[in-house]
């Protein structure tokens, strides 16, 4: 322990004693004795603010030698750097500095990603931490201002941190993604793509969050592996939500007393079910083929479907409720059988006009409530755990809902046959080959058109045409 102490006594001493005495914008001096052992901040002082001063990292525009440009992939102004930050940008600092040495003229632009959604999630959480308030309490202009004065602290840590790494980039081209040039290259582009027929704009199911009020791509959802019946708080509801079960409920058959009974893990979207499934060669339910139920709140008639695709007949009751407007396989059961889209959601997570007698309820408060109304009615048959996997906002940490909403798409049909030919022709490679197969199945089966989440989740951002 002793030894220890002592070491870190020197360590300590040496830091102490090292002066940078070169004034800044000058070649280091080093005509001091060289130290004893390695001390960091002796070795990186000074060099950094004369290879600015000297220009070495700006490009010329123009040189007649070959040229060398790369964007730096820029950082989220939503903190300071972290250590996968440094790795990724010594690398590239060390790919920057090998062209240079090669004799090419070379370029690597710095800059900040506004990170829409991100940064306000941040600002949000530290206005309410020192004020009580939320956004909509302050209103758009002074919230927008709050998120500016947020980028201008944040953005200048991340320079510095980029500065103390030694990076070898062009600082006189820096650039901040809201910047007005860029924010004009980007219109730009998005009008060339959708007048190429690139971007276009259709009503599909999307990832809902209820907090942010924004739709988010897959790659934002976190996946929660639930094993059975759970509590869990969700923001935004003033109750805890029980997840992890599976409610058996029954609907009456038009013009009978019979019965035909469904399940659900998400019983409060029977609001806006609009039909109910059967296989076509399920016995039990072939008399009920072309008829009607009846929905037990709003007496909508419910026709009685037959769908080879959405049933499977061994599995539960064999009859499944139809709620395009708020999942994905009922969407394409929809599709295929021509059903309307109710939603019965307001973008905060409340039940709409559609949703009555519970209009107004939060979704998970009108869960309850619906299985209350259920039971009172004699519907309800039972509840039983239901191992699930619940999306979840990776930022909020809100639960996930799928809702039919306008947005902007990117066609990816001529893209993905492009990247599969690459392969088929042996212009791209994979190690180990086996890859392939993922590749093939990926861009032939499933990539059929990719959410355009670039203006926060806002589909009014953008117009639906251009002149």
């Amino acid at each position: 322990m002793a030894d220890k102490g002592k070491k870190k006594e020197k360590t300590l001493r040496l830091k102490s004693e090292f002066q940078n005495k070169t004034p800044k914008g000058q070649k280091k001096d080093l005509s001091e004795p060289m130290a004893a052992a390695y001390n960091p901040p002796e070795v990186e002082a000074a060099w950094y603010s004369w290879w600015i001063e000297s220009n070495f990292f700006k490009a010329d525009n123009s040189s007649t030698k070959e040229k060398f440009v790369m964007v730096i992939p820029p950082p989220n102004v939503t903190g300071s750097l972290h250590i996968g930050h440094a790795l990724t940008n010594s690398i590239q600092d060390s790919i920057t500095r090998w062209n240079k040495m090669s004799g090419k003229e070379v370029l690597w632009v710095p800059g900040i990603d506004h990170a829409g959604i991100s940064t306000q999630v941040v600002v949000e959480k530290k206005l309410f931490k020192e004020t009580k308030q939320t956004r909509h309490d302050l209103g758009r202009e002074k919230f927008i201002d709050e998120v500016w004065k947020w980028k201008n602290v944040y953005g200048e840590r991340i320079k510095t941190q980029l500065m103390r790494l030694g990076s070898a980039l062009d600082w006189s081209r820096e650039a901040f993604t809201m910047d007005e040039k860029l924010s004009k290259a980007v219109i730009e582009a998005f009008v060339r793509m959708y007048d190429d027929g690139l971007i276009y704009r259709e009503t599909r199911l999307v990832n809902w969050d209820s907090i942010l009020k924004t739709a988010i791509a897959d790659i934002e959802v976190d996946k929660k592996e639930i094993s059975g019946p759970t509590k869990l708080s969700v923001p935004g509801c003033p109750e805890t939500v029980e997840v992890g079960v599976l409610v058996h409920f029954a609907y009456k058959i038009e013009g009978s007393d019979e019965e035909i009974v469904v399940a659900t893990t998400r019983v409060e979207t029977m609001l806006a079910d609009v039909a109910i499934a059967v296989h076509p060669e399920d016995t039990r339910y072939k008399h009920l083929h072309g008829k009607f139920a009846v929905h037990p709140f709003n007496g909508r008639k419910i026709p009685i479907i037959a769908d080879n695709v959405l049933v499977n007949m061994e599995f539960g009751t064999g009859a499944v409720k139809v709620t395009p407007a708020h999942d994905p396989n009922d969407y394409l059961c929809g599709k295929r059988h021509n059903l309307p889209l109710i939603n019965m959601l307001n973008d905060d997570g409340t039940v709409n006009e559609n949703g009555a007698p519970f209009q107004g309820a939060h979704r998970f408060v009108c869960r309850r409530l619906v299985l209350k109304a259920l039971k009172e009615k004699g519907l309800w048959k039972e509840t039983k755990p239901n191992p699930m996997v619940l999306g979840l906002c990776s930022r909020s940490k809100d639960i996930i809902e799928p809702r039919i909403k306008p947005q902007w798409w990117v066609k990816c049909d001529d893209i993905a046959a492009a990247a599969v030919k690459e392969v088929k022709e042996g212009r791209l490679e994979f190690y180990p080959a086996s890859h392939k197969e993922t590749w093939y199945r990926w861009l032939e089966t499933f990539m059929i058109g990719v959410f355009l989440d670039n203006c926060g989740g806002d589909t009014e951002s953008l117009p639906m045409s251009f002149t």
